[in-house]
C-alpha cells in the first residue's frame, strides 16, 4: 500500500522535474520520439499485469473494458510521437526582414513554441489506464517536452505504483534525465504539489467540485499557472419528430446503450434526452432499461455520491420515475426519469445536474419555440448530439447555432460515448465542462496545453533555435514570410 507523500519529498520531486525541464527543453522531437515508443512497448509487454491490477482495484472488467482501455494507452503514446514527427505543434514562422512592408520596416522575428515546464497531472477514477499515470495528459505533456508529476488517484494506488515503474524505468531506459516523471500519493499531496512555484501547468479530469477548487488554488497562486480541468457534463441528445416516427427504436435503443456504458461512469454519458412530447417511445425505452443488468460502480464513494444524487433526482416533485430497479451496495440497475419541458425550464438550476452513473433524464418538448428555449437554458457541456434525418435539415440548422454554443463536440446520429483519439478530435467545451474550453484533453491538439509561444527578433541564425533556422535543419514544418 502507498501512503501520502510527504512536502519534503513532494518539494524533492518537484525541485528534480525542474531541473528535468532544462534538459528537456534542449531535446529534439525524435528524441522523445524514442522515449514514447519505448514507454508504449513497455506498457504493451506489461499489460496483463496492469489489466489484472486494474480489474482488482476498480471492479471493471477485463473483457473488454479494460483490455481495450490498455490498446488506448499504448496507441496514444504512439500517436503523439506521429505528432512529434509530423513538426506542425511547433507553429514555426519565420518573417525575414523587410524594408518595404506597408507598415514600416519590419525587423526579422521569428516565433514558435516551446515547453511550458513541469506539469502536473490529477489521473482520473473512471479510466484507471487511459486517464490514469501513463494516460493522455502525461503523454501530451511528454510529447510537448515537459516533466511530468503526476498526482495517483486513491481509487487504484496499487495499478498507479505499478504504472509509474514501468513508466519511469522505460522513460530511463530510453535516455530521458532523471525527473522526467515522478509520482505523489496521498488527499493533500495534489494541493501541495499545486502550489509548489515549480509546477508550470496542471490537468485534471473529476468532478466539478473538485475541479473548480483546484482550478482556484492555481489562480490564486502568487505567479497563477494554466489550469485545464475537464469537470464533465450531462451531453444532451436532441431527437427530432422524423427520427422518432421514422426510427424510434432504434434511437431508444441507443440512447439506452449509451447512458448505460459503463455504468454511466463516462463524462460523455447522454444525461438528458429531449423528446418531442408525443414521442410514445415509452415502451421502447423500457424494454432496453430492462434488458441491463446491474453493474458495479468504481467504489464505495462514487457509489455512495450516485445513491444520494439519484435520490435528490428521482425525489424531485416534477420528475416520473419511468423505470427505477432496487439498488444494490455497489451495483446498479439503469434508473431512467422523466420531466416536462416547462417544468424543466422552471427549475433547471435542480435537474440539469450530471448524475454520475448509469441514470438519464428525458425531457419531453411541446414545440421547436420550447426546444430552442431548452437548448438556450442548458449548461455547457462536452458534447451535444442531433439525432434527425436528412429531412430535417432546416430544423436541425435552426438548432445548430445553439448546440454550437454548447459544446466543443456535436455528434450527427451517433451518441457521445467512446472518443476516438485522432488529429481533429475535440474533447472540451465551455465552463462548467472544462476551464479552458479554447483547449482539448484528447486527441492530437492536447499536446497545445503545454506549450506557449516564443519570438526571437533579430537573432544571428546561429543562436536561434533549428527550428526558425533558415537551414531548417530537422526537415520540419515553417511558415515563411506568410508561405508554408
Amino acid at each position: 500500500m502507498t501512503t501520502e507523500t510527504s512536502p519534503e519529498d513532494i518539494d524533492r520531486i518537484v525541485t528534480a522535474a525542474v531541473a528535468a525541464a532544462a534538459q528537456l527543453a534542449r531535446t529534439t522531437p525524435a528524441e522523445r520520439v524514442r522515449w514514447l515508443e519505448a514507454a508504449a512497448d513497455a506498457l504493451e509487454k506489461a499489460s496483463d499485469e496492469l489489466v489484472a491490477l486494474a480489474a482488482k482495484e476498480t471492479h471493471l472488467p477485463e473483457q473488454p473494458r479494460l483490455r481495450s482501455e490498455m490498446v488506448r494507452t499504448v496507441f496514444q503514446l504512439r500517436l503523439f510521437g506521429q505528432v512529434l514527427t509530423d513538426g506542425e505543434f511547433l507553429r514555426a514562422a519565420v518573417d525575414h526582414a523587410d524594408a518595404d512592408w506597408p507598415m514600416g520596416p519590419r525587423p526579422d522575428i521569428r516565433r514558435m513554441t516551446v515547453p511550458i515546464g513541469p506539469v502536473l497531472v490529477f489521473t482520473a477514477s473512471n479510466f484507471p489506464l487511459t486517464l490514469s499515470v501513463a494516460g493522455h495528459d502525461t503523454a501530451a505533456a511528454l510529447a510537448a517536452g515537459c516533466p511530468v508529476v503526476i498526482k495517483a488517484h486513491p481509487g487504484h494506488p496499487e495499478l498507479s505504483a505499478r504504472t509509474y515503474a514501468v513508466l519511469s524505468e522505460a522513460l530511463l531506459g530510453a535516455g530521458a534525465p532523471e525527473g522526467t516523471v515522478g509520482i505523489v500519493y496521498g488527499l493533500e499531496s495534489g494541493v501541495t504539489a499545486l502550489r509548489h512555484p515549480g509546477i508550470a501547468a496542471a490537468a485534471f479530469t473529476g468532478s466539478e467540485a473538485g475541479g473548480r477548487a483546484l482550478f482556484d488554488i492555481a489562480n490564486a497562486r502568487p505567479r497563477p499557472i494554466p489550469f485545464y480541468g475537464e469537470l464533465g457534463s450531462v451531453n444532451p441528445v436532441v431527437v427530432t419528430e422524423t427520427a422518432v416516427r421514422e426510427r424510434g427504436a432504434e434511437v431508444a435503443g441507443g440512447y439506452v446503450g449509451s447512458f448505460t456504458l459503463g455504468a454511466g461512469q463516462f463524462c460523455t454519458k447522454p444525461g438528458l434526452l429531449l423528446l418531442p412530447a408525443d414521442h410514445g417511445l415509452d415502451e421502447a425505452l423500457l424494454s432496453a432499461v430492462r434488458a441491463v443488468p446491474a453493474q458495479q460502480l468504481l467504489n464505495d464513494r462514487i457509489a455512495h455520491g450516485y445513491r444520494d444524487g439519484l435520490e435528490r433526482l428521482a425525489g424531485h416533485p416534477a420528475i416520473t420515475v419511468l423505470y427505477a430497479p432496487e439498488p444494490g451496495e455497489t451495483a446498479f440497475g439503469p434508473t431512467l426519469l422523466k420531466v416536462s419541458g416547462a417544468d424543466f425550464l422552471a427549475q433547471a438550476e435542480s435537474l440539469d445536474v450530471e448524475c454520475f452513473g448509469p441514470a438519464s433524464l428525458i425531457v419531453e418538448y411541446a414545440d421547436q419555440d420550447e426546444l430552442r428555449a431548452l437548448l438556450a437554458q442548458l449548461e455547457p457541456g462536452l458534447t451535444a448530439t442531433i439525432q434527425a434525418q436528412d429531412s430535417d435539415a432546416d430544423t436541425v440548422r435552426d438548432l445548430l447555432p445553439a448546440l454550437t454554443a454548447l459544446a466543443g463536440r456535436l455528434i450527427w446520429n451517433g451518441w457521445p460515448t467512446g472518443i476516438t483519439l485522432s488529429w481533429a478530435q475535440q474533447h472540451g467545451g465551455p465552463y462548467p465542462a472544462t476551464t479552458t474550453p479554447q483547449f482539448t484533453s484528447m486527441g492530437t491538439a492536447a499536446i497545445d496545453r503545454f506549450l506557449r509561444p516564443v519570438a526571437w527578433q533579430g537573432f544571428p541564425e546561429a543562436l536561434l533555435p533549428p527550428p526558425l533556422q533558415d537551414a531548417n535543419p530537422w526537415n520540419l514544418p515553417q511558415r515563411v514570410d506568410g508561405v508554408r
